[in-house]
């Protein structure tokens, strides 16, 4: 007898989490296990930001795959651009670029998301996004490239234009990205004597009324203060009208030259959700309690793909799309695979908040554990304990321990490593968000398929 094809498209924490549970808890045989991802490693996104800013290498942050797993399970190295739910089929593009079709029993779509855009004038053409190791590597990069140009310039307003970075989204990604990026560049223009300090300015903007509201009236007041204490502009209630490479118009009418802009203003669900053609909740798959989609026998949605509802509220709510609700969805979804496989009921999945960590960098830092309200090193003890906790191999946390001591003892550096191109990369060379299938050419690749061919 073949035992029953699991699926799971993602390597983000919902995926990852939800493939060691299953290798932990099916019997041998009892299913086979298949993994879409396009890279053999899980990215721990919270820490970008010190990849960014080059606290942490980008090896530190990008945990193995292969080390992390018992080998059960199938790794596909690609990427999933559609789904025929019909047909029980997901259509991968592999990183050859050659296009195969993944036949399913169960599906897991586990696909994460991408950055936010909306329609702005040249938006998406000037700005860089905060979402992959690689923007995250190209950030740093282009910010040094910044000061080494702008110290070698013999032009005033060019050097000025250099020295002025704008970050949009005053999130944790936002907030965490401006403060250890401006920590950075203040610490590097010591190198720089030709530089005058005064001249590098860094802007965090939002178009909502409070940074991090989540954190709560009084944290967010202290998290807000030491970001002004840096020097960093803090605009809130204003929003990003257009972009050129240049220059920067925001929507209060201020004009600022600048050629660098950071977008961390939200994200949106993976644009493989679109190609189910189901029901969505603000953009994610509408799925039930249990992480099923209606309608699709044997498909599961969960993390930044799926409206999932938060049971612990009474409003109505969905899950926050948090690394924290991803990892326990993960566990939850896998528990009620393997009840489906057995026949027995499902469960919903409820999960309370636990609290948050905003790393700012330094000694700097603020966070909320449970309800309790810390800030300076306190809370950067917590915030990084948090992290390397999370990390799921030693290696990965003795890569990510090491990073930090070095870093505590010998300061940052400033070297550039080459990702910085001749042509500026967009969110969509980073991203592949025009990657995906249309229902048509879904239906033309799975069409072989379907008829056993």
């Amino acid at each position: 007898m073949v035992p029953p094809r699991i699926l799971v498209v993602g390597a983000g924490f919902a995926g990852i989490e939800c493939v060691r549970r299953l290798e932990r808890s099916l019997a041998p045989g009892e299913a086979d296990i298949a993994l879409v991802t396009p890279f053999s490693y899980q990215l721990y996104l919270p820490l970008l930001p010190q990849v960014a800013s080059g606290v942490l290498t980008p090896q530190s942050v990008a945990v193995s795959l292969r080390r992390s797993r018992r080998h059960r399970t199938r790794i596909v190295p690609g990427g999933a651009i559609g789904v025929d739910a019909k047909a029980k089929v997901c259509v991968v593009r592999k990183i050859t670029d050659e296009v195969v079709n993944e036949p399913y029993d169960y599906l897991v779509l586990a696909a994460g998301s991408v950055t936010r855009t909306f329609d702005i004038p040249g938006l998406v053409d000037n700005a860089r996004g905060m979402k992959t190791l690689a923007e995250a590597a190209y950030i740093r990069d282009h910010v040094i490239s910044q000061l080494d140009l702008a110290d070698a310039s013999q032009d005033e307003a060019e050097r000025a234009s250099r020295l002025q970075f704008v970050v949009v989204g005053g999130g944790y990604a936002g907030t965490e990205t401006a403060a250890c990026l401006q920590r950075l560049t203040t610490n590097a223009v010591r190198q720089y004597p030709r530089l005058d300090p005064k001249l590098i300015k860094w802007h965090l903007i939002d178009i909502a009324p409070k940074l991090m509201p989540e954190l709560g009236d009084r944290l967010g007041a202290v998290a807000l203060d030491i970001l002004k204490r840096r020097g960093i502009e803090v605009s809130l209630g204003v929003s990003v009208a257009k972009a050129s490479p240049e220059e920067v118009t925001f929507t209060d009418g201020r004009v600022l030259p600048c050629r660098t802009l950071i977008w961390t203003a939200g994200v949106a669900a993976s644009p493989l959700v679109a190609t189910l053609d189901s029901e969505t909740v603000r953009g994610r798959l509408a799925v039930t309690p249990e992480m099923s989609l209606p309608g699709r026998d044997r498909v599961f949605a969960l993390g930044d793909a799926a409206a999932i509802p938060d049971l612990s509220k009474t409003d109505g709510a969905i899950c926050p799309p948090t690394a924290q609700h991803a990892i326990r969805q993960g566990r939850a979804l896998a528990d009620n695979l393997i009840a489906s496989l057995r026949n027995q009921p499902l469960r919903p999945y409820v999960h309370k908040d636990l609290g948050l960590v905003v790393d700012l960098g330094g000694r700097d830092a603020v966070s909320k554990p449970l309800g309790v309200e810390l800030r300076g090193l306190p809370a950067q003890a917590v915030a990084r304990g948090y992290h390397w906790s999370a990390l799921r191999t030693n290696v990965a946390k003795t890569r990510v321990l090491t990073n930090w001591m070095l870093n505590a003892i010998a300061g940052d550096d400033f070297v550039r490593t080459g990702f910085q191109a001749r042509k500026p990369a967009t969110l969509r060379d980073f991203e592949y968000t025009d990657a995906y299938l249309s229902p048509d050419e879904i239906r033309a690749y799975t069409a072989g398929a379907a008829s056993g061919g």
